[in-house]
């Protein structure tokens, strides 16, 4: 039996999604080794990271496909590829998959955030063009969640979604929560190997005293309000600074226009109470991670929210929206607040800053928090999935 993966997602220029990708692949593949089993796979990758998955056994084939995502080439020319490497199951990581394969498949839905914020505050697009791709994703993600065998999604919240807008059956649906990665993997370079953490810290001009953010800068991630938040608690907190982590794009952009008009950020300045250090390193964010004060998630949705897990792993106490399936995720390891309420946003961050207690129960609570997600059993249920399908 062989076993397609799109993997194009794979590493980090996927972003959060290549981040799963990646974990899902390497741990299936440590997995397979492990136990001798008898399937083939094919992991279908990007040029830009074909060269980034290294995997020597025999029945792991590599096929590198110049197919960008959310094109017609992908919906038109993918099939082919997978008729050409007679996949008997496939699976799809993102909700993207071609409206004519034939090959059974399994398709990963995250979250259903394009159908709960249909704005065009979330595109760079023309009003017309917008239409017709939201119109394009709401048809591709609906042909894929019907003609899907299984449905795998991240966490029992965006399960209910899925059937709630979809009319799906909940046996059809398996919740596989993610991992928690391990950043500092790649800290025994030669280059990150050299630097401490303070010596990091000075090379982005970030002081000791500072709130962390790491994602992209979407309109539901609330970041224009947590700058608004920031503005106000820098009142009783001078010194505070306030770093948002990600690549520089149009929506970053956006965000930087607003802390300029609150008067909290100048281009040029390494002292200006925000920092944008844009894209980083996992060896350089799990330092990041370590020395924030806060981690703090003001997203207004989410399918499963990795980022404050990761802090919570590195000891950093976390503040989050008390939104969608955060809760679900953090438990009772997060401060929750409204993340429509600014003056609650700025009371539950001052406690969190100011209350030692409070961040050392918090503390304590991710630590253990943290042990109930694992990328090998979100692997090893994603693999029990296929062997289902392909047994009948």
């Amino acid at each position: 039996m062989r076993i397609g993966i799109d993997a194009r997602f794979y590493g980090p220029i996927g972003k959060g999604l290549g981040r799963y990708t990646q974990e899902i692949v390497d741990n299936i593949i440590k997995i397979i080794s492990a136990t001798g089993a008898s399937f083939d796979f094919v992991i279908f990758l990007s040029p830009d990271n074909f060269d980034e998955f290294v995997c020597t056994q025999a029945n792991v084939k590599k096929v590198c496909l110049n197919i960008r995502w959310y094109t017609w080439q992908e919906q038109l020319l993918m099939p082919f590829y997978l008729w050409r490497e007679k996949i008997d199951l496939m699976h799809f990581p993102h909700f993207n998959v071609p409206i004519f394969v034939f090959n059974k498949f399994v398709v990963t839905i995250h979250d259903l955030i394009l159908t709960h914020f249909p704005t065009r505050r979330a595109t760079t697009l023309n009003p017309i063009v917008y239409r017709f791709k939201n119109f394009a994703y709401r048809l591709v993600i609906s042909r894929a969640v019907k003609r899907a065998k299984k449905i795998i999604t991240v966490s029992e919240f965006t399960k209910q979604d899925i059937v709630k807008q979809f009319g799906v059956k909940e046996e059809k649906i398996v919740v596989t929560y993610e991992g928690v990665a391990n950043l500092a993997k790649g800290r025994d370079s030669l280059f990150v190997a050299k630097l401490d953490n303070q010596e990091i810290l000075d090379q982005f001009h970030i002081p000791k005293n500072f709130l962390l953010y790491v994602g992209n800068a979407y309109p539901h991630k609330n970041l224009e309000m947590l700058l608004e938040v920031f503005a106000d608690l820098r009142l009783k907190y001078p010194d505070l600074r306030l770093v948002l982590v990600g690549k520089e794009d149009f929506f970053y952009n956006r965000v930087q226009d607003k802390a300029r008009a609150l008067n909290i950020w100048q281009q040029g300045n390494i002292n200006s109470p925000v920092i944008f250090p844009g894209y980083v390193s996992d060896a350089q964010l799990e330092i990041f991670y370590q020395e924030a004060r806060v981690y703090v998630f003001p997203s207004l949705y989410e399918g499963f929210g990795l980022p404050p897990l990761e802090a919570m792993a590195r000891q950093c106490p976390v503040a989050s929206s008390d939104r969608a399936s955060l809760p679900e995720i953090l438990g009772e390891a997060a401060l929750y607040f409204n993340p429509e309420d600014k003056n609650e946003m700025v009371e539950k961050i001052g406690r969190l800053l100011d209350d030692q207690e409070l961040r050392q129960s918090l503390i304590n609570k991710g630590l253990e928090r943290v042990k109930k997600f694992s990328w090998w059993e979100c692997a090893n249920e994603t693999l029990n999935v296929y062997k289902q399908i392909l047994n009948g």
